[in-house]
């Protein structure tokens, strides 16, 4: 119990100093020393379980007394928000009902249901905290310095740096505590401060519109959270148990389960943004860009997909698995038409994370021991490729002024350093042999394994249109403009540490992946599944990391030492001589430029959301009324 402790309490104290701490620098060096222990307490708690899963029971009788307890604050928290500061009744009224219900529940049936295993700390629970240990912690560091030019160039923002990076530490430390929980109770509360925390940084700048999105987000997670209460009422009343493995168990045994399943996988749909509730992820670009890293890439969005994939043996040919394949699929394919038509580097970045979390979650619908595999490996893909690439647009944007992937003209020589960073980033999203195009092959083979040609064809264009905005993306960084100047200077030293790291880790990650998936995915899955067979093969996997490993080494060693030939760029006109614009018709001055295909009147934004909307919000309809018909037919 030492190492979970301080997995979850560490965060929590150094949330608590650096809230007080109003000098720079004591609170740059508690964010440093902070980010660095909990970091080694993540890999040290990997490395005591990683092959030895344990239940844990959390003595002394108090627990229930300090869940209650957070939940009345945090409740208050938004009751204040919502009801005093912003008047905001309806979602004041969604937080009143799950407030109420736990409340009942714990002074009518709870006090007489005790969890046998209130943690459970498994090999997936652990890729969790080592996501959210490392990851976080890199984007804690990287938030020193990004934050302090953000203050700088947004003089009109109030600085409120000790209450960012006390919500920044908050979050992470209930990110430890929801992943390692088997009692649903303390997954709720942590599952409710995810929330908390994710509406206080999007509402970061106060601006009326970080404002509005802040509220959005708070109220569709509210409406995850009371189906998460509901599904807690119905197991207890029914089984009297609160505990995930009990449900789970009862699910592989026939019993029925498909309320709380169904509730379950509903609360993670609002959390992992799936259509019809991804406005919430959207609005999250309003605020600094390590918020938008936060939430997009190694907790808020990955708590909801964990949920789900931890249900995958209770899902698959059932109504609750039919409508997480049929809300996955639509959303993975629709989220992709939407990125092709962005040019906002923020904008393709959020729509690429709602297509992967949609291709994620159609694995975990399906259920089987091939699907959870790929699913978890696309979570690990996605948690560190897309975290260095909503850094490096963050960078990019300060340096350049704009996060327009069209304004990106010559910034392979203007910022090289960070053209690279963000060139790994892309190619670990997308390129062969880089790990998700590996996972997305074994997509495949679970989609006609389980007999769905219809996911195999949503598979395919989806990954098609993926395809096509990160190779446009790529091209654009990638075309050598000569620029006048090196603006990498403005960029900070833990900006660097950060960006370097999550590179190099990006890198490790997709040479590794055979070790991951040998020693830490497929041993989870022969304890879930009770059964064991190989997803791909062990020499194609083994060919792929050296395949990846070739592609990092061999350019690092082409062309060195010899002699540069340069040449004159051929433009569509007379050279300047500075390879950055030339003399045109009638004596006209024409600056280099290369510009993209975004085809809009195709995939219009407008058009391919209201196409999502439409069908994810009706399956969830249909859906519900069979599975709520079904319990409650006489």
């Amino acid at each position: 119990m030492c190492l979970p402790g301080l997995l979850i309490g560490v965060p929590f104290v150094a949330a608590i100093l650096a809230f007080c701490l109003r000098g720079n620098g004591a609170r740059n060096i508690l964010v440093k020393l902070a980010a660095a222990v909990t970091m080694v307490l993540s890999v040290g708690t990997a490395i005591r379980y990683f092959g030895h899963p344990a239940f844990l029971k959390i003595t002394g009788g108090f627990l229930p007394a300090v869940l209650l307890a957070v939940d009345v604050i945090a409740a208050a928290v938004i009751f204040y928000y919502t009801l005093i500061k912003f008047k905001k009744f309806k979602i004041a009224f969604l937080e009143l009902i799950q407030l109420a219900g736990i409340l009942w529940f714990e002074k009518g049936i709870g006090h007489a249901i005790e969890a046998r295993h209130d943690l459970l700390i498994d090999n997936f629970a652990l890729i969790m905290v080592l996501i959210a240990g490392i990851i976080g912690s890199l984007i804690a560091v990287f938030s020193l310095g990004y934050m302090e030019e953000f203050q700088k160039e947004h003089r009109d923002v109030q600085d409120r740096r000790p209450f960012f990076f006390f919500v920044i530490f908050l979050f992470l430390s209930a990110m430890f505590g929801l992943v390692i929980s088997n009692n649903l109770l303390i997954m709720y509360t942590c599952w409710e401060i995810t929330s908390l925390c994710s509406f206080l940084l999007i509402g970061y700048t106060q601006t009326e519109e970080a404002v509005e999105n802040s509220f959005k987000a708070l109220w569709m997670n509210l409406l995850g959270g009371v189906a998460f209460a509901a599904a807690i009422l119905w197991l207890g009343a029914e089984y009297e148990s609160v505990e995930l493995s009990m449900l789970i168990n009862l699910g592989r045994s026939s019993q029925p389960v498909d309320i709380a399943v169904a509730l379950l996988v509903f609360c993670g749909f609002t959390k992992a943004a799936m259509m019809p509730f991804s406005g919430w992820l959207l609005g999250a670009m309003v605020a600094p860009t390590p918020t938008s890293a936060l939430l997009h890439s190694s907790t808020m969005v990955k708590a909801g997909v964990f949920l789900i994939i931890k249900l995958c043996p209770v899902l698959g040919p059932n109504h609750a698995g039919l409508m997480t394949m049929f809300i996955g699929g639509a959303t993975f394919l629709f989220a992709s038409f939407v990125a092709i038509s962005q040019s906002d580097g923020k904008k393709v970045l959020a729509y690429s994370t709602i297509s992967n979390l949609g291709l994620i979650v159609c694995c975990a619908g399906i259920g089987s021991y091939e699907a959870a595999w790929t699913a978890i490996m696309i979570v690990v893909f996605h948690a560190v490729a897309k975290s260095l690439m909503f850094l490096s647009v963050g960078t990019a944007e300060q340096q350049l002024g704009s996060r327009n992937i069209e304004n990106f003209d010559g910034m392979f020589c203007s910022l090289p350093g960070l053209s690279l960073c963000m060139i790994i980033g892309i190619c670990g999203m997308f390129l062969a042999p880089f790990g998700m195009l590996i996972s997305k092959w074994a997509a495949m083979k679970a989609f006609v394994d389980a007999g769905h040609p219809l996911l195999l064809l949503v598979l395919v264009f989806g990954s098609s249109t993926t395809l096509f905005y990160w190779t446009k993306w790529l091209g654009k960084i990638t075309a050598y403009i000569p620029a006048e100047k090196n603006l990498e200077e403005g960029i900070h030293g833990v900006e660097w540490l950060a960006l370097r790291s999550l590179s190099a880790l990006t890198i490790v990650t997709c040479v590794l992946f055979p070790v991951i998936s040998q020693m830490a995915v497929i041993p989870y899955l022969e304890v879930t599944y009770e059964t064991t067979m190989e997803v791909i093969s062990r020499s194609n996997l083994l060919i792929m990391s050296m395949m990846v490993l070739l592609l990092v080494v061999l350019p690092l060693r082409f062309g060195k030492g010899q002699e540069k030939k340069l040449v004159v760029t051929n433009l569509a006109g007379e050279n300047l001589g500075n390879n950055q614009s030339y003399r045109g018709a009638a004596g006209q001055v024409i600056p280099v430029t290369v510009r993209n295909w975004y085809m809009e009147k195709w995939f219009g934004e407008a058009k391919m959301k209201l196409c999502g909307f439409i069908l994810c919000g009706s399956c969830l309809l249909i859906e519900f009324a069979i599975i709520f018909g079904g319990a409650f037919h006489v």
